[in-house]
């Protein structure tokens, strides 16, 4: 098979030399496990003690990982990766709120960002956490069947309308939408939920899409579940496919519950939890929809190899490859230069409100070596082509 990821003149395409640069900074501060550990404490305490940072994080971090402050300000960015073939999922990433009326205001920003999409060929996705529409633990509490009281019934039933204002909107305006995973001991609620919302408004296409971590070991069986569910009620399934992003978490909780681990045993039997999944849904395109959110370079491959054996065209629309924006350009850009369906999540919002989004990717980048590694060295051999 062709190695399409190293053609780095494709990849870093839209970087402008300054841009180039200080990517090549960013990864290599990512690199070093102690400097994000106290950049992070640094940034942590400048922010809430309201020093005059944004300007800072803007110019570096923030403008790396983030599209804009809002969904106009990402519009040049979007416009210059969709001429090379990209799109974007615009990503309200403020993360961490507790109240009702932050849940109201993250319903209305996903509204707001359906109604921007609507007519945009290069967004054609939106997307939202669960726990941006309702609190963790009232997800933890229905995840563990536990009774809840009256208050958290009319609590859940307004996360329940949130999820449906935001579905029917997305089905009225025939925008697909992407909902994340999040940790295990609140997802069976969330599952639950976004099952309710398929049944009910993925009628003749995929509209809502589950996100499934494949570092879990029981994800498989919930697909083929999933699947039966979709044949015996006939509603179309949506799947994201994502490898996992709370694996340090998962595994303390479990080890201190001392429950068994829902995390498989080993990166290869993730990989295979993983390729097993894309596979069986490439067997059922029919009735499922595909977005594979990775930046493992074997699988990707993987996938394209996939495709072909089975006669699938490089776009067709049942099936899309996505990863963040700031990270695996290599894949992105290279993928879209063949004609495949490839779309960036675009992180979106006020600098500050964004920063537990943005430690959190330099925090996971550090426990991913490779990845970080592997960044490094592309922008390297770029850096040497442009002779910087």
């Amino acid at each position: 098979m062709e190695k399409i990821f190293e053609n780095t003149k494709t990849a870093f395409a839209l970087k402008t030399d300054s841009e180039l640069e200080r990517a090549f900074f960013l990864f290599k501060m990512i690199s070093n496990e102690p400097l994000v550990k106290m950049g992070t404490l640094v940034t942590n305490f400048a922010i809430k003690a309201h020093l005059p940072v944004e300007g800072l994080i803007r110019a570096t971090v923030f403008d790396h990982f983030c599209g804009g402050i809002n969904e106009e300000d990402c519009m040049g960015l979007i416009d210059r990766m969709y001429d090379k073939g990209v799109c974007a999922v615009l990503d309200y990433s403020v993360e961490g709120k507790e109240e009702d009326a932050q849940f109201d205001l993250a319903l209305e920003k996903t509204l707001d960002t359906l109604d921007f999409v609507k007519e945009k060929n290069a967004i054609p996705f939106a997307v939202f956490k669960p726990s941006g529409f309702g609190r963790l633990k009232l997800y933890e509490k229905l995840s563990g069947t536990s009774i809840l009281t009256n208050e958290e019934e009319e609590e859940w039933a307004r996360v329940v309308d949130r999820f449906d204002k935001a579905c029917k909107k997305a089905y009225d305006l025939d925008v697909a939408l992407l909902i994340d995973a999040e940790e295990s001991w609140m997802q069976d609620a969330a599952d639950q939920l976004t099952e309710e919302m398929m049944l009910k408004y993925n009628i003749e296409k995929a509209i809502v899409f589950n996100t499934l971590q494949m570092y879990r070991w029981d994800r498989m069986d919930y697909l083929e579940k999933l699947y039966k569910k979709a044949i015996k009620d006939n509603f179309k399934i949506g799947v994201k496919v994502v490898r996992g992003a709370y694996m340090e978490k998962e595994n303390h909780r479990a080890e201190e519950g001392n429950y068994p681990t829902p995390i498989c045993v080993s990166k290869k039997a993730t990989d295979d939890n993983f390729n097993t999944g894309v596979s069986f849904i490439l067997e059922h395109l029919n009735v499922i929809s595909l977005f594979v959110g990775t930046h493992n370079e074997e699988s990707s491959y993987a996938l394209i190899d996939l495709m072909e054996k089975k006669g699938i065209s490089n776009n067709d629309n049942s099936v899309w490859f996505g990863q963040l924006f700031g990270m695996s350009d290599h894949i992105s850009f290279n993928l879209a230069s063949k004609g495949y369906n490839v779309a960036k999540y675009l992180p979106f919002g006020p600098v500050r409100d964004v920063m537990p989004y943005l430690i959190r990717r330099a925090e996971e980048n550090t426990s991913v070596a490779g990845q970080t590694n592997r960044e490094l060295e592309l922008l390297k051999t770029e850096r040497k082509r442009r002779k910087i």
